[in-house]
């Protein structure tokens, strides 16, 4: 799609601001079965997971930078929403919204939960 000269492509990286970005990911890692990477300046951590070729990044939370409250909310595309509800929440999540219907009848639901660190993600599928 063009716009204006821009083209995109989809989503290339998630950023997660998070007081503590190497727990973040090696959590996610756990439930998403990826390898954890690091950038490493000074006391600073940046962690990263490639999930389906997108980076799921964790950023050292900032208040004065990023904002916690009001940030996007990133949604992973998955075939059962409800089996990956569930699996979030046996994995530590806590319920935020949904799911919900979305599809116009098609079947298209989306949830929201919340990470062991306060960091709201969404799922999309069917």
């Amino acid at each position: 799609m063009t716009d204006g000269g821009t083209v995109f492509n989809g989503i290339r990286a998630i950023m997660i601001f998070t007081e503590d970005p190497e727990k973040s990911a090696r959590w996610w890692a756990g439930v998403l079965d990826v390898e954890v990477h690091l950038d490493i300046d000074g006391d600073a951590v940046y962690a990263w997971l490639d999930v389906a070729g997108v980076e799921f990044g964790f950023h050292p939370l900032d208040e004065k930078r990023n904002r916690r409250g009001g940030s996007p909310v990133p949604y992973w595309a998955v075939n059962d929403v409800d089996a990956v509800r569930q699996r979030l929440l046996d994995a530590g999540c806590t319920h935020h919204r949904g799911p919900l219907d979305v599809g116009d009848g098609t079947g298209r639901k989306i949830a929201q939960l919340t990470d062991p660190f306060g960091n709201v993600i969404g799922i999309d599928g069917f």
